[in-house]
């Protein structure tokens, strides 16, 4: 009994069952055996019931009581004997009571005592040596009757295993036992059954008597075992699982049974037939197939692993058990071991290489089906093996090419996991990089077919998409998954590994040493959607470095094929990789344009097609750049045709963008889609863009590089951009890339097609906040804002704050910044902006500026072939130089005087730089082929985009950059009637506030958008001439209409463009000018147009033909406006004080930085900044509009021009300032006559009219002088005002004394020798003219002393001009001229440039000239000989023209001398004839704080002026623009660029000029005090002599900008002052003359106090001279 503990059935039950019994039932308390008496022969053994067979498997089946028959208990009489056995008395035969219990068994006997006998009888066999037992199973042998109950077939079983266990048995007997046992049963008492014959066998160890039919009756109980076990485990599953799981009683018995099998056959080999083990192999087989547990299994391996060792398998049952084997072996990872060990041992037998060529036979014809499935992976997992031992240790040799052959077979059943194995299994050739010299030896080619074969197929899907991706091939690997998706993942990651291995394997060998490194790249080539990075680059590289791709090589075609088609074409491939393939590719296309093409006529074609077929749907941005890159290349050379087939390839891609592109969806999120790949770190982040925008690069590219040599080209990728910028569709950064290129096109004088890089747009972008300085300062206005609202604790100042800011407040400008950008820092991250200015990288490429030699913008009809010839140029050339030796100007009388200005050195210079631009024009002037690009449609599709509207991206780029595209007139040569429409939807758009809103998320207001259109209306108007006159009457009353309209913050720059239509066309502006003017009275509350509205004014009293209707109330609406001004330019002192005591806060600014000139421009800009030029300006503006009015209503205008001029002082008395009183005393000499100044006559002297007193006096604001003949009666009277000198001789004719009149004593100085002749005093003349007694003290004359302190005096201020004097420098630029001393050395000009100095001013001779030539040498002519000049009855302005000046490099080659003059003049004229823009710091100075730039509307060479004709010359067109040094206030009407006639521009830049140097005088005194005009020095003068010679005291007041402060009392009346002003208007100055004198302090210059402020009109009675004139 000791070995049936060590079968391999007790291991089984140790392995299935748990060794300890389960809570619910404590297990049974060990029986005590019974001790022997002292006198035994042998001493009783232990009791056996808890060691054996029986007593394992009677513990196995105990615990189940519901799944098998209940325990029968033994009466408790029996179970105390046994328990108490120790007292009892034991005899050889048995214990005491044995022959009892015998009896008791025997039929007859009451069934429960046979039970309890048996049971007594089966322990005491056990436990004693007793004899006869035989008798025992056959008294007992009915018992296990299958009519019996279950407790007696119980008993009665385990008795007969007791007997059977019983040595003493013959052979007969065990037969007779056999016999009984194996007899049909009950089969619930099966287990009890085999249990018996387990026993009675000895474990397979006796089998004597039974032998020869044992092995057929364990393979049919197996059979019938298995089935049931089945059975039972289904019902099992529909059961409630305990927690921890028993084994099945069904499930011990087969496990028994298999075990007991096993054992008959290790024990009796005689058993184990061919016929035998064939049949239990048939069931051992049958259950494999059928069972789902691994016991099972391994149960049947180690049946078969049994036939193996101890027998034989029959042939035919070869290929069924080797299948099987397989099978589990690949399958079942817990029966593995047993499972190889079988096979091993199969391996190892006669039938080893069988076994080899059975399992090549399970590849080599697949069948489908899922058991054939797992018969072949079993096949593939043994042969690893097999062929792992290469033969070695008695295991069967598997050849390498028979195993390729039978794996390129295998794949014939297409299923995933079979390609996997089979991958697995060439991996694992290649283990660690290490190969086994059998493979090393061997081809590899047919290997790598299959790796190939199986790898396309496993890891496409359907319709040809990869299953799989590279981020999870990098992932461990993933084995037994059942998804499709995921065995194509594992077979990717095997791919992978293998990839990796022979990566591996080609570094660490050479080249030479590896004679399969060839058909590795071809691998590698054909697994490319799999090759890690590292090894894609190896396999270009070498095909690179052998050069396969070039021409040289015989398959140079199936090559440069196979890298695009593996590396390029291959979307899956990192960016970087595919790039490297490109380029080695393109690498090859200048060897391939070379090739003759004769030999392959489309092999160019070809070639370029295998590149660009799938460009359409490219959605990679750094691989498309290259292709589009690429394409460039082949267009600029390629033919017609396969340019057509580039731009179409290239094309597609933009119709798949539409079609992937849903319309009006945002296309950032695409963009963020299409770069969301990761990609490798040897690839730079790329822009984020979409692939239209990418083609639509290089279509901009490619028109750039073709412009200058094709115009077909040109045109057709021309086309391309007008189809792109228009749609809808496209993506936006696409459209946008077209409209950089379309907006940067430009014509010159002839019409040839350009790009400029810069649009000088700097203004408009600055608008809309599309520069990082307007950026910038928004965001410092809200962080201002919010401080400022951080602050505001008084519920009250709150409320007046917010009401300041609405729109229906006449003067929100300080807050409206605030207003406009608030919320800045959250609308700009969500309106994500897709261009800015300026944009350095706005065209792919830098341009060279060069015109087209092809493309024209207007052909006229006699130019289309015309081409002049040598006589033509000869003449050209001629001319030119007769041209350049003409003066720079002339006028009639100075011919000759002008020609001296020019020396024979610089005519040779000048003709030498016309023949070189002669030339120049020769070769482009020359070329055929020319074509019109059509200008016309570009127009109508922006035209279009602007009236219906569009992505606010491109809308804005549109309104910022067509402006300053308009201009060059030149382009839109062709397309007037689309300028006409243009000009329609502008007014109507503007007319009816039609035009698109800006999105709310970019903090636009809408009127920041009309601004933009304002502005491309003015360009617009510079092409007047094609428009009738109803047309320029629209125009002009549609900038009327943006003056007080709701859009606030346009009335500056309407007021700008009216400016222009004054030149421009003047007879719609005269129609107009009313309502123009009521328009502005109604916004002279918002002080930030009060300098342009004033500038405007000034403007428009020179143009006397526009307002020659004007009735008296029209000029007063003029003077009106101006008073208001001046109103608040005194109270701005206050309003300061008063902001700082009650807003702190209130007041913010932002610096300007350099770089910053233009974009101030449309921004809001208060004259709080220099209140003094509103000063200066509106009494500039009073002075010259009463000029304009006719000598004969001038008198009835100044009784109310006075009572507005004066003002209530601090003090409460009537004041009036300095400036108002010139201002007065200028009307009174015009008042009555329009004369301008007269000088003393130099005939009068006493040479001729005899003795001459002179005497001085100071009446009033004048200095009188009288030149008194003592004789005769004749006198000079000088009168010296502020405003002017006038002189007059007069005499005074004496009557003949009657001759009855007698002398008297004071009569004695009358010569006595002419009675009739009469002395006369210099004071007799002065006391005739005035008034015999004097009112007031202060109307007495004050005699002034005739001394040398008084002569002096007088000659300094007869040198006080009565005229502001100006200069302004005025700079010619040349052709492609940058560098200051190359520009200050031009001697002249382009003929364009001298028609404008002749309308400039008047050429006039500098030697001797008496008038302030501010800074020209008047003596020597070193400044020059001529300048030119201009003055009126106010002003004076002297130009410093550069190219008048003398020019002499050797001895001044810094050009020092002309330096001298524009460096300290604070405006320049820059006539910028360069072709390039201006930098505002060609010349570097301190003090040029304007420079107004002239630039032709269309660029032209030298010649090229020369060349016009007369009509051309006289319909040019010019741009100006005013730029600024850095931090100066914008101050000009053309702040912003306009364009102006050149019949018009003289005119309008001396005025611009004019303001501009006004400005600047006040702006640099800004610090250190007040600019004083030259009648307030004047005027100023003559206070200090009465001061001087009559001391008396007068009031004062501070200049603008200087006021000490105000108290709280004048605070609060300031604030009244300001509430009262903001509800005034102009009405008021013209019903009510009175209210100027309410509650205002003076802010103004010196002043003195006229009259008391209590006597009524007393002031304004002194000032009133209409009233006794």
């Amino acid at each position: 009994m000791a070995m049936a503990g060590e079968t391999l059935l007790g291991k089984l039950a140790n392995h299935f069952l748990p060794q300890e019994a389960p809570t619910v039932r404590p297990a049974p308390e060990p029986r005590v055996s019974m001790s022997p008496s002292s006198g035994d022969v042998a001493q009783t053994p232990e009791p056996k019931s808890t060691g054996g067979l029986a007593s394992v498997f009677k513990s196995l089946t105990g615990n189940k009581s519901t799944r098998s028959p209940p325990q029968v208990q033994p009466p408790s009489s029996i179970a105390q004997q046994l328990n108490g056995a120790s007292s009892l008395q034991t005899t050889y035969r048995g214990p005491p009571k044995y022959e009892q219990w015998f009896e008791q068994l025997k039929i007859g006997h009451p069934l429960s005592e046979r039970i309890a006998a048996a049971e007594s009888i089966r322990h005491a066999i056990n436990d004693y040596p007793l004899s006869g037992v035989t008798n025992v199973f056959k008294e007992g042998r009915d018992l296990i009757e299958p009519t019996k109950p279950p407790e007696a077939r119980k008993a009665g079983f385990e008795l007969f295993t007791a007997c059977a266990q019983h040595a003493s048995a013959t052979d007969p007997e065990r037969l007779a036992y056999f016999e009984i046992l194996t007899a049909p049963a009950n089969t619930d008492d099966f287990h009890l059954q085999l249990q018996s014959l387990v026993e009675l066998a000895c474990h397979g160890k006796r089998l004597g008597g039974f032998h020869y039919s044992i092995m057929r009756l364990l393979t049919s109980w197996l059979r019938q075992c298995f089935l049931v076990t089945k059975a039972a485990r289904q019902n099992t599953k529909h059961q409630v699982k305990s927690q921890e799981y028993l084994p099945l009683l069904e499930e011990t018995t087969l496990s028994l049974l298999f075990a007991f099998i096993a054992d008959v056959m290790k024990y009796t080999n005689n058993v184990l037939t061919l016929e035998s083990a064939g049949e239990v192999l048939d069931a051992v087989l049958s259950i494999c197939l059928k069972t789902t547990l691994s016991s099972d299994l391994r149960a049947c391996i180690n049946i078969i692993d049994s036939i193996i060792t101890y027998g034989e398998i029959p042939s035919g049952k070869l290929m069924g058990c080797i299948k099987v084997l397989c099978s589990i072996h690949c399958l079942v990872g817990e029966v593995e071991p047993e499972a190889w060990r079988t096979i091993s041992h199969l391996a190892g037998s006669h039938n080893g290489q069988t076994t080899v060529l059975l399992l090549f036979s399970i590849l080599r014809d697949p069948t489908s089906g899922r058991q054939n499935v797992r018969e072949i992976r079993g096949a593939l997992s043994v042969l690893k093996k097999l062929f792992a031992k290469n033969g070695e240790d008695g295991f069967p040799l598997v050849p390498f090419t028979l195993l390729v052959e039978a794996l390129d077979d295998v794949l014939a059943v297409q299923h995933a996991k079979v390609d996997a194995d089979v991958l697995q299994f060439i991996l694992f050739l290649f283990e660690d990089g290490e190969v086994m010299e059998n493979v090393m030896e061997e081809e590899w080619s047919a290997m790598f077919d299959v790796v190939i074969k199986c790898t396309q197929r496993a890891l496409e899907a359907p319709d040809g998409r990869l299953i799989t991706t590279r981020s999870r091939m990098e992932n461990s690997l993933i084995k037994d998954e059942t998804t499709e998706h995921s065995f194509a993942t594992g077979l990717a990651q095997t791919l992978y590994s293998l990839i990796l291995r022979l990566e591996k394997l080609l570094l660490k060998l050479p080249g030479t040493d590896f004679l399969q490194r060839e058909q590795c790249i071809k691998f590698f080539v054909g697994a490319h959607a799999h090759l890690p990075e590292s090894c894609a680059e190896m396999v270009i590289e070498h095909f690179m470095e052998y050069r396969y791709c070039y021409p040289s090589d015989q398959e140079w075609k199936a090559n440069v094929k196979l890298m695009i088609q593996a590396f390029f074409a291959d979307r899956s491939q990192p960016t970087h990789i595919r790039l490297h393939a490109l380029r080695a590719v393109t690498d090859v296309f200048k060897v391939v344009e070379m090739m003759d093409e004769q030999e392959d006529p489309e092999i160019v074609q070809t070639f370029v097609a295998s590149i660009l077929d799938e460009t359409g749907d490219e959605k990679d941005i750094a691989v498309l750049q290259e292709i589009v890159s690429f394409a460039v290349t082949v267009a600029h050379s390629a033919d017609e045709a396969l340019f057509s087939y580039v731009i179409s390839a290239i094309r597609a891609s933009i119709t798949s963008d539409r079609l992937q592109s849903p319309l009006g969806s945002p296309t950032v999120s695409r963009h963020v889609l299409l770069n969301s790949r990761p990609s490798s770190s040897a690839v730079p982040s790329q822009t984020i863009q979409t692939p239209s925008n990418v083609v639509t690069k290089g279509l901009v590219q490619m028109f750039m590089r073709t412009m200058a040599d094709s115009a077909s080209k040109s045109l057709r990728i021309f086309n391309e951009l007008l189809w792109i910028a228009k749609s809808h569709e496209c993506e936006t950064d696409a459209r946008i890339t077209a409209f950089k290129l379309l907006s940067r096109l430009r014509a010159d004088w002839a019409y040839r097609i350009f790009l400029t890089l810069s649009t000088e747009s700097d203004g408009l972008a600055a608008s809309l906040y599309r520069t990082t300085r307007s950026l910038a300062r928004r965001q410092a206005v809200e962080e201002a804002a919010q401080q400022h609202r951080a602050s505001r604790n008084d519920d009250t100042a709150s409320s007046r704050m917010s009401r300041s800011t609405s729109f229906g407040q006449g003067h929100p400008q300080a807050r409206q910044p605030l207003r406009a950008a608030s919320g800045t820092s959250k609308t700009t991250q969500r309106n994500q902006q897709m261009w800015m200015y300026p944009d350095d990288d706005a065209l792919p490429e830098e341009t060279s500026g060069k015109a087209s030699s092809f493309l024209r913008s207007f052909i006229e009809a006699q130019e289309h072939v015309e081409v002049l010839d040598e006589k033509d140029f000869s003449k050209v050339e001629k001319n030119a130089e007769e041209e350049t030796e003409a003066p720079v100007a002339t006028t009639k009388n100075d011919d000759q005087s002008m020609e001296k200005a020019n020396s024979k050195e610089e005519r040779k210079s000048s003709t030498d730089s016309a023949k070189s631009s002669t030339e120049v024009d020769r070769t482009l002037l020359s070329r055929p082929g020319r074509k019109t690009l059509p200008i016309n449609i570009y127009l109508d599709t922006v035209t279009s985009l602007i009236q219906n509207g569009c992505e606010w991206e491109v809308y804005s780029y549109i309104l910022v950059h067509l402006p300053s595209q308009l201009t060059n007139q030149a382009l839109f040569k062709g397309a007037v009637p689309q300028i006409r429409k243009l000009r329609e939807v502008l007014c109507e758009l503007l007319n009816r506030n039609s035009f698109q809103d800006p999105p709310i998320s970019s903090g636009i207001r809408k009127a920041d958008v009309a601004i933009c259109l304002f502005q491309t209306l003015n360009m617009v108007m510079s092409y007047n001439q094609h428009f009738p006159r109803t047309d320029q009457d629209e125009i002009v009353l549609t900038f009327v209409q943006g003056i007080g309209s709701t859009w606030e913050r346009t009335a500056k720059c309407c007021i700008h463009a009216l400016t222009i239509c004054c030149h421009e066309m003047p007879t719609s502006m005269s129609r107009s000018l009313i309502p123009l003017l009521h328009k502005m009275s109604t916004i002279i509350t918002q002080s930030h147009v009060a300098v342009h509205i004033l500038e405007f004014l000034a403007c428009l009293a020179r143009m006397p033909d526009l307002y020659v209707s004007f009735n008296s109330d029209d000029f007063r609406i003029i003077f009106a406006i101006c008073f208001r001004y001046l109103q608040y330019v005194r109270d701005q002192p206050q309003r300061e004080t008063l902001n700082r005591s009650s807003y702190p806060h209130a007041r913010n600014s932002v610096v300007l930085t350099e770089g910053s000139i233009s974009e101030s421009n449309f921004q809001p800009n208060t004259s709080d900044e220099l209140p003094q030029y509103v000063y200066a300006l509106a009494y500039h503006v009073i002075t010259f509009w009463f000029l304009s009015l006719k000598l004969n209503d001038r008198a009835a205008q100044v009784s109310w021009i006075a009572k507005n001029l004066v003002f209530i002082d601090a003090n409460g008395k009537e004041t009036i300032d300095e400036q108002a009183q010139v201002t007065l005393d200028f009307m009174q000499r015009v008042a009555y006559a329009d004369v301008d100044e007269s000088a003393p006559d130099p005939t009068f002297t006493s040479d001729r009219f005899g003795e001459i007193l002179k005497k001085r006096w100071i009446v009033g604001q004048s200095i009188i002088t009288v030149e008194q003949a003592t004789r005769g009666g004749w006198a000079q009277i000088t009168k010296r005002q502020p405003s002017g000198t006038s002189c007059y001789i007069i005499r005074e004719k004496f009557s003949r004394p009657p001759p009855h009149q007698s002398q008297i004593s004071t009569d004695s100085m009358r010569d006595t020798r002419q009675s009739d002749v009469n002395m006369v005093l210099p004071s007799h003349l002065l006391l005739q003219l005035t008034a015999s007694i004097p009112l007031t003290k202060e109307s007495i004359p004050i005699p002034l002393p005739q001394d040398d302190f008084m002569q002096r005096a007088m000659s300094s201020f007869d040198r006080n001009s009565t005229v502001d004097g100006h200069k302004v420098g005025v700079i010619y630029i040349g052709e492609n001229q940058t560098q200051e001393v190359e520009i200050l050395s031009n001697i002249l000009g382009s003929s364009d440039y001298t028609a404008f100095l002749s309308g400039l001013g008047t050429l006039t001779k500098l030697q001797g000239a008496t008038f302030n030539t501010q800074g020209l040498d008047r003596v020597g002519n070193a400044d020059g000989e001529y300048a030119f000049c201009w003055r009126d009855r106010v002003t004076e302005i002297v130009f410093h023209v550069t190219t008048q000046m003398p020019t002499d490099l050797e001895m001044d080659p810094q050009c020092i001398g002309k330096k001298r003059h524009i460096g300290n003049d604070f405006v320049n004229i820059i006539f910028n004839n360069s072709g390039l823009p201006f930098r505002f710091d060609t010349f570097p100075s301190d003090f040029n704080y304007v420079n107004i730039v002239i630039t032709p509307e269309s660029r032209a060479s030298f010649v090229a002026t020369r060349l016009r004709s007369t009509e051309n010359a006289k319909n040019a067109f010019y741009k100006v623009q005013v730029m600024s040094k850095p931090g100066f206030p914008e101050i000009s009407p053309a702040a912003e660029t306009k364009i102006m006639s050149l019949e018009a521009l003289p005119s309008f830049i001396r005025l611009l000029a004019l303001n501009a140097s006004v400005f600047s005088l006040v702006w640099a005194d800004r610090e250190g005090g007040e600019h004083v005009s030259s009648w307030r020095n004047r005027l100023r003068e003559i206070n200090r002599l009465r001061d001087r010679y009559k001391p008396k005291s007068s009031s004062t007041t501070s200049p603008p900008g200087t006021s000490n402060g105000v108290t709280m009392h004048e605070v609060k009346n300031v604030r009244d002052s300001i509430t009262s002003f903001r509800r005034s208007s102009v009405a008021n100055f013209l019903t009510n003359a009175s209210e100027s004198n309410s509650q205002r302090s003076s802010v103004l210059s010196t002043a003195e106090t006229v009259g008391p402020g209590t006597q009524e009109d007393g002031v304004v009675d002194s000032l009133d001279f209409s009233r006794w004139a």
